[in-house]
C-alpha cells in the first residue's frame, strides 16, 4: 500500500514538475480553463449578489385596500381584522392621504384648488402569509363591502423571483455546456500529449507496463490543469468584483443605501475548484482511454 501512494506522490509530482518546465503553454491551457469557468461562477456570484438584495428589501405581505367613496373606514377596518392571516391594520383616511400627497409630492398649496378631496379611505394591511395564503386573503377583501380595489405590494417582488429562478436554470444550462466544452478543450490536450509520447508508450507496453500505468500521468495533467484553471476563475472573479466595487457602492449611496457586493463564499470557491478538477481529469481519462484502444487496433 506505501508503494502504491508513494507512487501516485511521485508520478503527480512529475506532472507538476513537466508544467512547471513549460510555463508558456501551462499558462495558456489555465488561463483558457479559468475563462471558461468564470463565466458560469460570475453569473452565479452575480444571482447571489440580486438574491441577496432582494431578501434586504421588505417581504413582509403588504396590501393597499381602496373603499369606495362613502364607506366607513372603521366598519371596514372592523372587518379586516377578523379575517385569516392580518397581522396589522392602518386606515389612511381620505384626508390624510391628501396631506401626505401635498408633502412627498412637493405640490404643496397648489391641490388647495381642489374643490373636493378626489382621493378614497386606503387600508394598509401587513400580513407575513405566504405567497399562497396572501392570494386567498386578497379573494376574501374583495367580496367585502365597501371595497373598491386592492392592490398588492409584493407583485413585482414575486416577478423578480421568477426572474431570479428563470437566470439560475438559465446558469445551470451555461454551465453544462461549459463544462462539456471544457471536457473537449482538455481531452484534445491530452490527445496531443499522448501522440507525441506515442514512442514511449509502446516502450513502456513492451516491458508490461498497464494502461492504467501509462493513465496515469495523464490524468494528473488534466485534473492538475482543470483545477488550477479553477484557482484561475477564482482571481479573475475576485479582480472582476473589485473594479465593481465603487460603482456598486456609490450607486448603492445614491439611494442611500449600504448594500456591497459580496464575492464567491469559501464552499463555493472550493466547489468550483473541485469541479475544475473533475472536468480535467473526464477530459484527459475519456481521451487517453480513446487513444490508447485506437494504438492497440
Amino acid at each position: 500500500m506505501k508503494a502504491y501512494f508513494a507512487r501516485h506522490i511521485q508520478v503527480f509530482l512529475a506532472t507538476l514538475g513537466d508544467l512547471i518546465r513549460h510555463p508558456g503553454a501551462s499558462f495558456l491551457t489555465i488561463a483558457m480553463i479559468g475563462v471558461t469557468l468564470a463565466l458560469p461562477a460570475g453569473l452565479y456570484v452575480g444571482l447571489l449578489n440580486l438574491k441577496q438584495l432582494s431578501h434586504s428589501w421588505d417581504r413582509g405581505g403588504a396590501l393597499s385596500v381602496y373603499l369606495h367613496r362613502g364607506a366607513s373606514g372603521q366598519a371596514a377596518v372592523a372587518a379586516m381584522r377578523r379575517l385569516p392571516g392580518v397581522q396589522s391594520v392602518r386606515y389612511i383616511s381620505p384626508r390624510q392621504g391628501l396631506r401626505e400627497f401635498e408633502q412627498q409630492s412637493g405640490f404643496g398649496r397648489t391641490l388647495t384648488a381642489l374643490h373636493e378631496n378626489p382621493l378614497p379611505g386606503v387600508v394598509v394591511i401587513r400580513t407575513p402569509s405566504s405567497p399562497q395564503a396572501l392570494t386567498a386573503l386578497v379573494a376574501a377583501l374583495r367580496t367585502e363591502a365597501g371595497v373598491a380595489h386592492v392592490q398588492s405590494n409584493l407583485a413585482w417582488l414575486e416577478r423578480l423571483d421568477a426572474a431570479l429562478a428563470l437566470g439560475h436554470r438559465l446558469v445551470m444550462i451555461l454551465g453544462a455546456l461549459l463544462g462539456f466544452a471544457l471536457i473537449l478543450i482538455l481531452g484534445n490536450t491530452t490527445r496531443v500529449a499522448v501522440v507525441n509520447r506515442a514512442t514511449e508508450i509502446d516502450v513502456i507496453r513492451l516491458v508490461g507496463g498497464t494502461d492504467a500505468f501509462i493513465r496515469r500521468p495523464f490524468l494528473y495533467t488534466g485534473a492538475l490543469l482543470g483545477g488550477l484553471g479553477g484557482v484561475c476563475a477564482l482571481i479573475l472573479l475576485e479582480l472582476s468584483l473589485l473594479l465593481l466595487h465603487d460603482p456598486v457602492h456609490n450607486l448603492a449611496h445614491l439611494y442611500a443605501s449600504k448594500y456591497s457586493l459580496t464575492g464567491i463564499g469559501g464552499g463555493d470557491a472550493l466547489k468550483l475548484v473541485v469541479i475544475g478538477t473533475i472536468l480535467g481529469w473526464i477530459g484527459a481519462r475519456w481521451a487517453v482511454g480513446r487513444q490508447l484502444r485506437q494504438s492497440v487496433q
